[in-house]
């Protein structure tokens, strides 16, 4: 069974590094400070930002192993796991470590933002990844906001923490918007894999037990988050990843009709579970209903 620490607060990841907190709800660790280090495998109650200088450290990070290369961010909410498991060994690291509670976030527009931070729900091989000049960026920031935490607490400095974090998560959210383009050729392999995945997802018949395809599955299929899944497509494709799977069926529909069966047989056939369901996506994305397209298309809509 895996020996997992619990993180319910920062003070115990803190703790189990030797690191003494100024503050309840924020820690900063320079692992400098710390190593040498044990592993840990965490089960997290709190955010975390990671990044470290070293080689490669093969940590476990979602639904698989993640190979942690330097200039990556891990980035965890609540509800994650992720590290490495205890094994003894103990490893010299440099590099820094964010973790804030959620309660920090309490009655900030942070709150209701961070949620808009997609980047906090990946998984494996979804890490950030930073060029020299992000990471002297990002450096600067932990240093600032580790002086922050130096300071005497006074009514001001949780609305000074926020609007720390809140800049350092908006600059992995612009690391993360170019790291989009500059891997772009890397990215359009997906957009293939997408459309095999779609083609044998019918192919397979699949749909008459499952209906149509979801974002989920495709993401699951292809190893992603959904939200990374999105986000990737999205920067790809310049549409959503649930609209690019409508298109694809909508292409189906219009085959089908042009084949001779009905709107009936068409929408089950296509797993639907009625066939207003596709008269009504069909609208959406056409702009007319299936029986119009076939008047227009000059198809003879056949009656069962």
């Amino acid at each position: 069974m895996s020996k997992i620490l619990k993180v319910r607060n920062v003070s115990d990841y803190s703790r189990w590094l030797g690191h003494t907190d100024q503050h309840p709800l924020v820690s900063v660790i320079d692992y400098t400070k710390v190593s040498p280090i044990r592993h840990s495998l965490n089960n997290y109650s709190v955010y975390g930002i990671f990044f470290h200088n070293e080689a490669e450290i093969d940590l476990a990070y979602g639904c698989g192993k993640y190979d942690y290369k330097k200039g990556t961010i891990i980035c965890v909410a609540p509800g994650q796991i992720g590290g490495k498991e205890d094994n003894g060994e103990q490893v010299m690291l440099t590099g820094w470590a964010l973790l804030f509670h959620p309660d920090l976030l309490h009655g900030t527009t942070l709150e209701k933002k961070i949620k808009n931070y997609s980047f906090f729900d990946y998984r494996i091989n979804e890490a950030l990844h930073m060029t020299d000049e992000e990471h002297d960026t990002l450096v600067s920031l932990m240093r600032q906001i580790s002086d922050e935490l130096q300071k005497r607490h006074d009514e001001l400095q949780d609305s000074i923490l926020v609007s720390y974090i809140e800049l350092m998560l908006n600059f992995c959210q612009r690391f993360y918007n170019r790291q989009f383009v500059t891997r772009k050729l890397e990215y359009s392999d997906i957009l293939m894999k997408f459309d095999n995945l779609l083609n044998g997802y019918y192919k397979e018949k699949i749909q008459l037990t499952h209906s149509i395809p979801s974002v989920q599955f495709c993401a699951d299929k292809l190893c992603m988050s959904a939200n990374y899944f999105g986000d990737l497509i999205k920067k790809t494709t310049g549409d959503t990843a649930s609209n690019y799977i409508r298109q694809y069926i909508i292409r189906l529909v219009k085959n089908k009709l042009a084949e001779g069966l009905t709107i009936t047989q068409v929408a089950y056939e296509l797993g639907f579970d009625y066939p207003q369901h596709l008269s009504r996506m069909f609208k959406k994305m056409e702009g007319i209903t299936p029986s119009e397209y076939c008047k227009r298309a000059n198809i003879l809509i056949h009656t069962p």
